[in-house]
């Protein structure tokens, strides 16, 4: 059986401008970065503004496991699916973070036949965008403490800085340092840390900002820490937003790749879903939305995490509604949360898959009946998947009202997205049954909104707020940030804030032990149990397994 990037090596993709062409884009917007990516000019957005937006799909799934669920895959293939029955249609998705590449998650492209090219470059480099987001976050942490060092006249206490610097690796050695040691020259001495890029402000930042004066506008509203009387200091009050809007004025342009079929595919940004708000960039998904009739974007992780974001974060601040949502699923992980052990998963077992079976219903349900949306099943079909395993699946689906489409598109790519094309396009037609609503209201305090999020989303008893939790939650509705919209930082494996609940638990608590704001995003972090902005590497890591030869051929990479 071929490797994913064997498969991608073995294509013949066209020349990027072809693609654009075929988009309708001209080339006054085109930058091309070789001969098959580029980036689009924001520009463009801004001269199609009266010009009639496509059909939203939102690609989301049940709760993660070992045994995978293939939600990019699903969405690259559904892409190239509505492509082959005659719609013009476009993906919107995220760019891959370097760290789980060379860690143990893999990459971002897609898999088997329903893939992004260049696999290896939109997996490794791309355009830069993270390296762009990285200068620009390290930049303004450099004129934290240069501030500070040459007399800190804005009176900033060291001990309350928020801001860290971030790397796009999985190092766990950053994630507590102490920096400035040395002669006096060399700063202060401080106690600081590193994230993974990808938790920076500064990526929810670049994609939710919709041009270049939103983007400095969000800039200067970011809270680097608390001077020596409480009260928050911001990028603004430092005049770094400027300098940090040069360094990405380039990375804000969406990148234009293509599929293994030719459909075209904006990928740009990528925050993590179970520490950011997980969407793609506001503008790649409006770009797809006005050069097609449908654009298939995706959220990370389960319908908990990336798609309740979506819905309450992204749709709220940008007018964006979607049409029709995809839950991606597999008989082998709705097996596991029945408490199968990975290495049995490819049995046959209609008892452990009833278990399992309530975390896609609780996925399903928050999709239809918590935020109102028009959903199918997408099953990503194995060979040895039973009949009877599928029926069940499809039974207990028509129950809540959703139908259940076989999704064989990593072995068939468009031809096996063709079924699940269809009956998205039949949802997307029907808005009737499009009754979009969010799951709770902005003017809410703090406490009700994360309690709403824990009770109707996760099923959750109630929330435990920890008291440096309430202090700052105090703190934070003086400072009048109450009535900002919830993103919830939580393990991505279960419903829980304990990752070991797997399946659809009831009766338990969420803890929230800190709530901070991200001022220039717009929204406030809930952070709950043990999570990390900065992971760490797995004891075997895939880069181990990553080499190029004298040619200068990348193997390994999937």
């Amino acid at each position: 059986m071929k490797t994913d990037i064997e498969i991608a090596q073995e294509a013949t993709p066209l020349n990027i401008t072809e693609i654009a062409h075929n988009e309708g884009i001209d080339d006054k917007y085109i930058e091309q970065y070789g001969t098959d990516k580029a980036k689009i000019s924001y520009n463009l957005l801004k001269d199609l503004k009266d010009k009639p937006d496509g059909k939203l799909v939102l690609v989301t799934a049940i709760t993660p496991t070992p045994a995978g669920e293939g939600k990019t895959t699903t969405s690259v293939g559904l892409a190239d699916g509505l492509h082959k029955i005659g719609k013009t249609v476009a993906a919107a998705l995220r760019e891959p973070s370097l760290g789980p590449v060379f860690g143990v998650k893999g990459g971002a492209a897609g898999g088997g036949y329903a893939q992004v090219v260049p696999m290896e470059e939109i997996n490794l480099h791309f355009t830069g965008d993270f390296h762009a987001i990285g200068a620009a976050n390290n930049l303004l942490a450099a004129m934290i403490d240069n501030h500070i060092f040459q007399g800190n006249a804005l009176r900033i206490d060291p001990k309350r800085i928020t801001w860290k610097r971030v790397v796009d690796m999985n190092d766990r050695q950053l994630r507590n340092v102490i920096n400035g040691l040395g002669k006096r020259t060399d700063g202060r001495v401080r106690e600081d840390g590193f994230d993974i890029t990808v938790a920076s402000e500064i990526m929810a930042i670049f994609c939710l900002a919709t041009d270049i004066h939103d983007l400095k506008e969000r800039l200067s509203k970011m809270i680097i820490g608390y001077n020596v009387d409480n009260e928050p200091v911001t990028a603004g009050d430092l005049h770094a937003q400027g300098a940090m809007a040069a360094l990405l004025k380039d990375a804000l342009k969406p990148n234009l790749v293509q599929t293994l079929e030719h459909t075209p595919a904006f990928i740009h940004g990528g925050p993590f879903a179970n520490i950011a708000h997980g969407c793609n960039s506001v503008l790649a998904t409006k770009l797809a939305l006005k050069l097609n009739d449908y654009a298939v974007t995706e959220a990370g992780f389960g319908a908990d995490l990336g798609a309740e974001k979506f819905c309450d974060i992204k749709c709220r601040m940008t007018g964006l509604k979607p049409d029709a949502v995809v839950i991606v699923a597999t008989v082998r992980a709705l097996k596991h949360h029945g408490g199968v052990a990975k290495a049995e998963l490819n049995t046959p077992n209609l008892e452990a898959l009833e278990k399992g079976l309530p975390n896609l219903l609780q996925h399903v349900e928050n999709v239809t009946k918590v935020f109102g949306l028009p959903a199918v099943v997408a099953i990503n079909r194995f060979p040895f998947d039973s009949e009877e395993e599928l029926k069940l699946i499809e039974d207990k689906c028509k129950e809540l009202g959703v139908n259940v489409c076989l999704s064989e598109v990593w072995g068939k790519g468009g031809d096996g997205g063709v079924e699940l094309a269809k009956e998205v396009v039949r949802l997307c037609e029907d808005t009737a049954n499009n009754h979009f609503q969010f799951a709770y209201d902005l003017d809410e305090s703090i406490e009700d909104k994360v309690k709403d999020i824990v009770t109707k989303i996760y099923r959750g008893a109630g929330v435990t707020f920890t008291a440096e939790a309430k202090k700052q939650i105090q703190r934070l509705t003086e400072l009048g940030f109450d009535k900002m919209p919830i993103c919830m930082a939580k393990t991505q494996f279960s419903f829980s804030d304990n990752k070991n609940l797997t399946g659809a638990p009831r009766d338990f608590k969420i803890t929230i032990r800190e709530v901070k704001v991200s001022a220039g995003a717009g929204f406030l972090v809930a952070k709950t149990g043990d999570i990390m902005t900065m992971p760490g590497l797995p004891k075997v890591p895939a880069a181990e397994n990553i080499d190029v030869d004298d040619e200068g051929k990348i193997t390994g990479l999937f």
